[in-house]
């Protein structure tokens, strides 16, 4: 099967920071890299803010809860 492609309308000087950045990858890789590193720095930011506005034990708590619960919902 052919894989369908599309372009993004950017401005030239995104493209030419973007393009020095991908060095030799393609755009497909270097896109894909970008966006998993941007998901995996939203969610370290919001575990950071998290840990700043609930306490160790509330922490504690909700590990567990969360453990039981995947405990529960295994085949």
């Amino acid at each position: 099967m052919m894989q369908r492609i599309t372009t993004i309308t950017v401005s030239k000087e995104v493209k030419e920071k973007l393009k020095r950045m991908k060095g030799g990858r393609s755009w497909d890789e270097f896109l894909l890299i970008l966006a998993d590193e941007y998901s995996r720095s939203r969610c370290r930011n919001g575990l950071m803010r998290l840990r700043e506005i609930i306490s160790e034990e509330e922490l504690r708590r909700i590990e567990e809860s969360h453990g039981e619960m995947h405990g529960e919902f295994k085949v």
